[in-house]
């Protein structure tokens, strides 16, 4: 047997929060929650509500089944307009090259 609904939603949110570069903050702001609530919801101990749903597809600009039909589906609707920058990614990776090359070299004077 494949996955829940609710284990499926999970990792759907996980999903959109990695490819919006959302917070479970930001989650809970969107849901009118609290971030420990979010979390809650994440870990499986309280539900994912059908109203979560509908405000969580209203805000992403996709339909709540594609919510419904996995993190593929909703990240393959998500508009572009919602996803993280790849500028914004180029950028945090060459921070990171850049600081594990000064770290390694030392600093420079």
């Amino acid at each position: 047997m494949g996955l829940t609904l609710q284990e499926s939603l999970r990792l759907t949110v996980a999903a959109l929060m990695q490819a919006t570069g959302h917070s479970q903050r930001t989650v809970a702001d969107i849901l009118g929650l609290t971030q420990t609530q979010v979390s809650r919801r994440q870990s499986g101990t309280a539900a994912w509500q059908l109203d979560d749903v509908d405000a969580l597809a209203a805000h992403y600009g996709i339909r709540p089944l594609d919510l419904l039909d996995g993190p593929t589906r909703a990240c393959e609707a998500l508009p572009d307009a919602h996803r993280r920058t790849t500028a914004h990614a180029t950028t945090s990776s060459a921070a990171r090259t850049t600081s594990r090359t000064t770290r390694a070299k030392g600093p420079t004077r």
